[in-house]
């Protein structure tokens, strides 16, 4: 990924408080010179409430959540909820006009919530990543989504 000619664009990084998001975005920030901007509200979606389960019904848990927005799935936090918290944390990155790129970094419900609400779309799964390591692209000054998601190390044109 930091051999990618996009990284270099990057003047600003934005991570939410998980460690796997802080660790990548250090890693950027470490290659690029910046400091790392930690944001509280940019969490996944609270699932405290079933603590870990395994994979296999992970994925019909979050199938559910994506499913039905409007409702918590066995306690976890609600994904209209999660989405509203999300892109109240990412407001100030909107019309901003700044120069630089920046850099979200969070994982999984975080950026499909935040692209579903981009694109005016309707929370689905269907926008989520394909899998780990993906990003898309939003033109900070109009909000509207460049592309779709794309795998961290893959040129886009």
């Amino acid at each position: 990924m930091l051999e990618q000619p996009w990284v270099s664009t990057i003047g600003r990084i934005v991570s939410s408080t998980e460690t796997k998001a802080v660790e990548t975005a250090e890693l950027l920030a470490t290659h690029l010179g910046l400091d790392v901007e930690v944001r509280t509200g940019l969490g996944e979606n609270d699932r405290s409430a079933t603590g870990f389960v395994p994979p296999d019904e992970f994925e019909q848990l979050a199938d559910a959540f994506f499913a039905e927005p409007e409702q918590s799935v066995r306690g976890w936090e609600r994904a209209i909820d999660a989405q509203q918290r999300i892109v109240a944390g990412l407001a100030d990155l909107l019309g901003a006009g700044d120069a630089h790129s920046t850099a979200v970094v969070g994982h999984g419900a975080v950026g499909t919530l935040w692209y579903c609400h981009l694109t005016d779309q309707a929370i689905d799964r269907r926008h989520d990543q394909p899998g780990q390591g993906h990003y898309f692209t939003v033109d900070t000054t109009s909000g509207r989504v460049l592309h779709r998601w794309h795998p961290v190390d893959q040129i886009v044109a």
